[in-house]
């Protein structure tokens, strides 16, 4: 990477980008209600279980390609895979994140300036943009590699988790950053995963997190929206 893709790839990916991430736990908040989550330990099963079980084998592989759509100037491809995700969220409140956060992401493309009209045309010719095809667009729009962006979209979802574990379980600064230290093996595994996934192994299939994301939505006290 030149330090110009290596900048814009740390601005995409920063916690401070305003789209609302810090909103959402994704499930983490009633695995803490439930007693599932509890302590340092459980917290790392917990995210490395999603990260392999779920991120892995379709919102990143799914993110992959339409990186790679995006690149090709692929209209089909993006509404094909972009209509797919959003078919993917088992709950009310998971489709209303990605949808939230692809809106917010696709405004500040557009606001920033960095896609041109044909991407933007791509990106907003929906009604509804899932977050990672709003990722994908700034990706390709910026010229970011696609093996670094998928590893900075990962590392993203799993310092979120640790920032809920944090606040919540809770877990100190330093346990946090262990936590998120601890999981770089997973990340690269999961992004290794994720680019080589065909396509008939691609699989939403989390019967338990949806379960947990239902009781969320009803559940009494919350800091998170999913």
């Amino acid at each position: 990477m030149v330090a110009a893709q290596l900048l814009h790839l740390l601005q995409l990916a920063s916690p401070s980008l305003p789209i609302g991430a810090y909103s959402y736990s994704q499930g983490l908040e009633a695995a803490l209600e439930q007693g599932l989550v509890t302590d340092a330990d459980s917290a790392r099963r917990w995210i490395a279980r999603q990260l392999h079980e779920v991120v892995a084998l379709w919102e990143a592989p799914l993110c992959w390609r339409l990186m790679a759509a995006f690149t090709q100037r692929d209209a089909l491809a993006v509404a094909e895979l972009s209509e797919k995700f959003l078919a993917s969220r088992d709950t009310a409140e998971l489709r209303a994140e990605t949808v939230q956060m692809g809106f917010s992401l696709a405004r500040l493309i557009a606001e920033l300036g960095i896609a041109d009209e044909g991407a933007l045309a791509m990106l907003q010719a929906h009604a509804e943009v899932p977050l990672p095809a709003a990722y994908a667009c700034a990706v390709a729009a910026l010229g970011i590699p696609h093996e670094e962006a998928l590893l900075a979209l990962l590392f993203a979802w799993a310092e979120n988790q640790v920032l809920v574990c944090v606040k919540s379980v809770p877990l100190g600064q330093v346990a946090g950053q262990k936590l998120l230290l601890s999981l770089r093996p997973d990340l690269e595994a999961a992004a290794l995963c994720a680019q080589s996934l065909a396509d008939h192994a691609l699989s939403n299939w989390a019967p338990g997190l949806a379960l947990l994301s239902m009781r969320h939505e009803v559940q009494y006290s919350r800091l998170y929206r999913s």
